[in-house]
């Protein structure tokens, strides 16, 4: 595609990319079929040869973006399965990000929502703050179903929550170490389902691996990503980094794929950066995620259930780890079933449940949808949005009753002797 991108433009680490990525586009439109957003609109500009379009004319001419362009933008999920199918090989994910950074930067948007983008950037991001809005979530849980768009999508992480102290997670040592790892201490899922880490514990323990939080890191900074917001999410960033270089681990654990496919992508974000760039470019070589640790192990777990995995889309499309959660829940005695759209993003995408309810829901359902088809015992996944996404769906939402929801982990733990069912463990 032509472009009139300037030279200053083209010359800059952050913009190149995304200038790049906008003339690799042939628009030839393979891209469409793969997009959820297209595919349940049918609208061009929600497709990502549309967005592109809308992308570079807004870069190209700067300043303040139009109404319709954020309008659409907004609606991206950022799930990247366009690039699963382009013969082009365009590098959509460089483009939105700047396509990101530029309206968060030059386009005002109504108070209600920018308090709304702050109040994801400065609370969601910190547990302490996290834990005390899950407590205020669950005392509207009740209320959750009737509330509208944005407020009832977030109260409903309260019917899910299993809430934590604020204590530091202990792990069990294993009797002989073969890797001593650092564990990402995170934000959302150490609030909101502090037994995740627990169960990924016990699992790695019996593996040789020893885990120890990652002192002084917080955060992965994908949520501020999302919105654009970088300078926040390299505040994080660089807390990460630091946290990595004042210890010696074989490496840095991740257990929520979102954060891992953000962290492992950590090097761009301080592309050009003389002081930075180097240092992130280790962090991002130590980065792992679970599946990077967790070998198959044979067992026989009490029950031989039929799962259901969703792969999220950070998954399959950034971190490129598809079929290999399947062959641990196979190894651990479980029926993987396969069903329909499986490659299609479920509606949480960071952020986006919260910014997008009514898209985000329509999403869900037809995900939901061909799941239940599956007529699974237990949905398992690997990332902390996609399980809260999908649990706080309704009854009269999927038209009858979800199984259990898990991490891989949890699925994995109990198969291998980790104690009771994990959806038969009271809730705190």
């Amino acid at each position: 595609m032509r472009y009139n991108f300037t030279p200053e433009q083209i010359a800059d680490p952050q913009m190149g990319p995304a200038a790049q990525a906008v003339r690799s586009c042939v628009h030839c439109g393979f891209c469409t079929a793969t997009c959820p957003t297209y595919v349940e609109l049918g609208d061009e500009r929600d497709s990502p040869r549309g967005r592109i379009i809308l992308m570079k004319d807004m870069l190209e001419k700067g300043g303040a973006p139009t109404d319709e362009q954020v309008y659409h933008i907004d609606r991206c999920l950022s799930c990247l399965n366009c690039k699963t199918a382009c013969p082009s090989s365009v590098n959509y994910q460089r483009l939105v990000d700047q396509a990101r950074i530029h309206i968060h930067e030059h386009y005002r948007r109504p108070f209600s929502d920018r308090l709304l983008r702050w109040t994801i950037a400065k609370v969601m991001t910190r547990p302490a703050l996290v834990r005390i809005g899950l407590l205020l979530a669950r005392l509207g849980a009740p209320l959750a179903r009737l509330m509208p768009g944005r407020l009832g999508a977030m109260a409903k992480m309260g019917l899910i929550a299993r809430p934590s102290g604020p204590e530091p997670m202990h792990f069990p040592r294993p009797a002989m170490v073969v890797q001593r790892i650092a564990i990402m201490p995170g934000c959302v899922q150490g609030a909101l389902a502090p037994q995740i880490d627990a169960a990924v514990g016990r699992v790695l323990a019996r593996r040789g691996i020893e885990l120890v939080t990652l002192e002084g890191a917080g955060c992965c900074g994908a949520l501020p990503h999302h919105m654009g917001r970088e300078e926040d999410s390299r505040a994080w960033a660089r807390k990460a980094i630091e946290a990595f270089e004042r210890a010696t681990f074989d490496g840095v654990l991740i257990t929520a794929t979102g954060c891992s496919a953000q962290l492992k992508d950590i090097a761009q974000q301080f592309a050009g950066d003389p002081v930075w760039e180097p240092r992130a470019r280790k962090f991002a070589a130590a980065a792992r995620d679970f599946l990077d640790l967790c070998t198959p192990m044979v067992a026989t777990p009490p029950k031989a259930l039929r799962v259901a995995y969703h792969p999220a889309c950070s998954l399959q499309n950034s971190l490129k780890l598809n079929g290999l959660s399947e062959k641990l829940l196979e190894a651990a005695g479980f029926m993987v079933l396969p069903f329909q759209e499986s490659h299609l993003c479920c509606g949480s995408a960071g952020t986006y449940s919260i910014l997008q309810p009514e898209l985000s829901g329509r999403l869900r359902r037809r995900k939901l949808g061909h799941i239940m088809a599956a007529n699974p015992e237990v949905l398992a996944s690997g990332n902390i949005g996609c399980l809260q996404h999908l649990a706080a769906a309704s009854r009269a939402e999927v038209g009858s009753e979800l199984p259990p929801i898990l991490h891989i982990a949890e699925l994995l733990d109990w198969a291998e002797g980790g104690g009771a069912a994990p959806w038969e463990k009271p809730r705190a």
